[in-house]
């Protein structure tokens, strides 16, 4: 079964986690693609009112539920074409203090899920995970590794199924909630110097679109078990403070260190080493497909795979990095931040309106 953006047209779409950062602008985009339908899952019902003041499109229908419980996802899954997955935990901190809470939205949530797509015969799941899910050393990024694998895990035992499973992973995205960009520009509002972790930590940048961009791209490529990361330039965090520090004519000593927090890395990878020996390479994009081998492994006893070691994982140290400048232009790409500039009368970099 293969799709394409015009499949969408007249569609019934599900958005799990959908008053979200990426549930918000992955939404609008649906209803800018005509579909008949986007429905929003989500627990948080002032979130969800305040959305549908914003869209005022009755297409939009708003399910109150907890991808937790399977009779939510049930009724809000049934008569559904396509899912979009993006219902999670996400901060590390938490996740830390409270591993058990990450393991019943992240892998238990993730699985009802699936599940209850393949149940009403949806065509296709993507569901979103994080760089974090590579390498991991904190709660979250293991929650969403095991989400990877317990998604992906279908098509090894349901190679004819009629509903196409795939996940995508991206890296940081920028000015969603909770993320660094934001709390910078309210620290500049503030006049507060901005708190950095550590100023060498790097991280892959993205904007909502190019997050929602991987997914259309999932949707339009995913062959059962497929997983998708989308290639993306880094900055050092030092260098993020500093460019908006610029951007908003900030003078003297723009931030100050304040250590790293629970369980963060220093870099974050998209792909492993050994996912890399697989992938087919798709000019922006990296498709993973899934290892198809089955139980039986006594054929591969005597023989590996060499191309393993050829590879190096594509990690946010390593690949293109952004100097300051750079971030600053795409920073400026950002609506956010052009309407943040415009409101406190910077009209261009670095002089005053």
């Amino acid at each position: 079964m293969t799709f394409n953006t015009a499949s969408l047209i007249g569609s019934r779409v599900l958005v799990t986690g959908g008053t979200g950062s990426f549930g918000k602008t992955v939404t609008r985009r649906l209803l800018a693609r005509g579909v008949g339908e986007v429905r929003i899952l989500s627990r948080d019902e002032a979130k969800q009112d305040q959305l549908r003041m914003e869209l005022s499109d009755p297409r939009a229908r708003f399910y109150l539920g907890d991808v937790r419980e399977p009779e939510s996802v049930s009724r809000a899954v049934r008569g559904v074409d396509h899912v979009f997955h993006a219902a999670a935990l996400k901060q590390v901190p938490s996740c830390e203090f409270f591993p058990l809470e990450a393991v019943r939205t992240n892998v238990l949530g993730s699985q009802n899920v699936v599940a209850e797509s393949v149940a009403a015969g949806v065509q296709s799941v993507v569901c979103l995970s994080t760089d974090k899910a590579v390498y991991p050393v904190n709660a979250m990024g293991i929650s969403k590794a095991l989400m990877e694998k317990v998604a992906l895990s279908f098509g090894l035992n349901n190679h004819e199924s009629d509903t196409i499973v795939s996940c995508v992973r991206y890296g940081n995205v920028m000015y969603s909630r909770g993320s660094v960009i934001p709390l910078f520009v309210d620290q500049i509002r503030r006049g507060q110097q901005l708190t950095i972790t550590n100023p060498e930590m790097t991280r892959f940048m993205m904007s909502l679109d190019d997050s929602v961009d991987l997914v259309e791209h999932a949707f339009v490529h995913a062959n059962q078990g497929d997983l998708f990361v989308k290639k993306a330039a880094s900055c050092t965090i030092g260098d993020l403070a500093r460019a908006i520090a610029n951007l908003f004519g900030v003078t003297g000593d723009p931030f100050r260190v304040i250590g790293t927090r629970h369980a963060e890395k220093l870099s974050e990878a998209l792909a492993s080493r050994e996912e890399l020996s697989r992938a087919q390479d798709m000019g922006d994009y990296f498709r993973i497909p899934a290892d198809i081998r089955d139980l039986n492994y006594s054929a591969y006893v005597d023989e590996g795979d060499p191309a393993q070691t050829d590879r190096v994982a594509y990690d946010s140290h390593f690949v293109d990095r952004l100097d300051v400048c750079g971030v600053e232009e795409l920073l400026l790409s950002l609506p956010e931040i052009r309407a943040e500039l415009a409101r406190a009368g910077r009209t261009r970099i670095g002089l005053a309106a």
